[in-house]
């Protein structure tokens, strides 16, 4: 089942106080509050057909900032630019005006090499976890390439699989079969491994859960959650499901026509939203009783017709 209550942002906020004593014990080690990625008034423009098209934008100047250990949610409609932005992160799509920056360092230019040493921390979890995994290799080919690009040898890539297994919850022997052989949520722990392998800080997840019934859905957001407890990895997670939103994500950003209308602290815009759009956004996830359920359907129509 998902948390009923949304998860708590672990970044300490810069105008708070500092609550540590002058005890001589140990104090645990309080998180970066300096950004890990930010979009500043990022804008992706595509081109028009024809020599007189005139571009389709996109994203309308994006703000957005993610710390270390931090997971954002960004939620909007199908259409909204979610993907589009995480595409742009990954440096898959074009940034036409703004700028991306990783640790303060801009990215949103770079060249193939230096693009390429930038996947070492950046990485992605797509949303068809079998069509994102080559069907003709192994789980151990699969998982041992990334690191064998690099130099690793390959036996210590393989104990790196070996690990990686365990740490998602699947069996040794999982590397030496097929993606065809495992369930939808298995190959999605596959998929979650491989970005894992290099160790990154940060992971794009595109909808991750989207193709995946409930029951596992749960437990893979579990498995998120848990590899970012124990890593510090932080997510930019892309959905539509409010409900996954407050399971996983310490803050919200809503995507609305490219453009971001709201943001907060979980608990903020999922309980108490400002905007219109997420308003309506909110009534239209559906709830287990009929009857509120019809009042919900009720009262978007009428948002949305006034």
């Amino acid at each position: 089942m998902m948390s009923p209550s949304p998860r708590t942002s672990p970044a300490v906020s810069p105008e708070s106080p500092d609550s540590s004593d002058s005890s001589d014990s140990a104090a645990p080690e309080v998180p970066s509050t300096a950004p890990l990625l930010e979009l500043d008034d990022v804008v992706v423009e595509y081109p028009g057909k024809g020599r007189r098209g005139k571009p389709f934008r996109v994203l309308h100047g994006i703000d957005l900032s993610i710390a270390p250990g931090e997971t954002l949610g960004l939620v909007g409609e199908s259409g909204s630019g979610k993907t589009t932005l995480g595409r742009a992160v990954l440096g898959l799509a074009p940034v036409t005006g703004g700028e991306i920056r990783y640790e303060g360092r801009p990215v949103s230019r770079l060249g193939r090499r230096e693009r390429r040493a930038l996947s070492k921390d950046i990485q992605v979890v797509f949303q068809d976890p079998f069509t994102s995994l080559n069907p003709a290799m192994t789980v151990m080919d699969i998982l041992t390439e990334p690191l064998l690009v690099t130099g690793v040898a390959r036996a210590d890539a393989e104990r790196r699989v070996r690990t990686l297994l365990d740490h998602v919850y699947l069996p040794r022997d999982a590397a030496h079969r097929l993606p065809r052989e495992f369930s939808g949520g298995q190959r999605q722990r596959i998929a979650i491994a491989r970005a894992l392998c290099r160790d990154p800080r940060l992971i794009v997840c595109d909808e991750p859960v989207s193709a995946l019934d409930l029951t596992t859905q749960a437990r893979v957001l579990d498995l998120f959650i848990e590899i970012q407890e124990a890593t510090g990895v932080a997510y930019l997670f892309v959905t539509h499901d409010l409900s996954v939103v407050r399971h996983i994500s310490h803050r919200v950003a809503v995507l609305y026509r490219g453009e971001i209308v709201e943001t907060g602290d979980t608990a903020q815009v999922t309980e108490r939203p400002e905007h219109a759009y997420t308003k309506r956004l909110l009534l239209a996830a559906p709830v287990p009783d009929p009857d509120r359920q019809a009042q919900r359907r009720a009262e978007r129509l009428r948002q949305a017709a006034s």
